[in-house]
């Protein structure tokens, strides 16, 4: 009866640098995917459905911590090999930043220690860090959302009388 209020759009954000390729690349793989087919290979496709909310800033430490958990099990667990590049720019301090508010700070003051972009699905618990293939994946995963091929893992269903 009430399902409709637990649907909502999906929420991405890209914490984005426009001097980044990688990052200018993923947003308009992003807005692409928004104003016209997606794939795009498939002309009679609709477009994704989703809140684009984008970012010109680093994350900030809570946002790190919450995007550290939405990785994969195999992903390195030392926050400053997920989230530091190996730019030439970078500080040689940028080797020693092992804690978040570190690497949020880093990042603050060298936009180039950072890894570009950062795309995060914040309802389904993916990120996708440095890496326009992992925001292919993400928007993959909500197109098959879309075309129901696959199953709302956090589907509400309650038990009671009428289960």
């Amino acid at each position: 009866m009430f399902a409709a209020f637990k649907r909502s759009l999906p929420e991405i954000s890209i914490f984005h640098n426009p001097s980044s390729p990688p990052s200018t690349k993923a947003l308009g793989l992003l807005r692409a995917s928004l104003s016209g087919p997606f794939p795009a290979s498939k002309a009679n496709s609709p477009p994704l459905y989703f809140n684009l909310e984008v970012i010109e800033s680093p994350p900030t430490p809570d946002q790190l911590r919450t995007i550290v958990s939405f990785l994969p099990p195999n992903k390195p667990s030392k926050p400053s090999s997920v989230f530091l590049s190996a730019h030439p720019s970078a500080s040689a301090s940028s080797n020693y930043a092992d804690d978040v508010s570190q690497i949020a700070k880093l990042a603050t003051q060298n936009p180039n220690t950072f890894k570009w972009p950062v795309v995060v699905d914040w309802a389904s618990g993916r990120a996708s860090i440095g890496d326009v293939g992992g925001v292919e994946s993400i928007l993959e995963e909500l197109r098959k959302k879309r075309d129901g091929e696959s199953k709302e893992e956090d589907e509400f269903k309650p038990k009671g009388w009428f289960s």
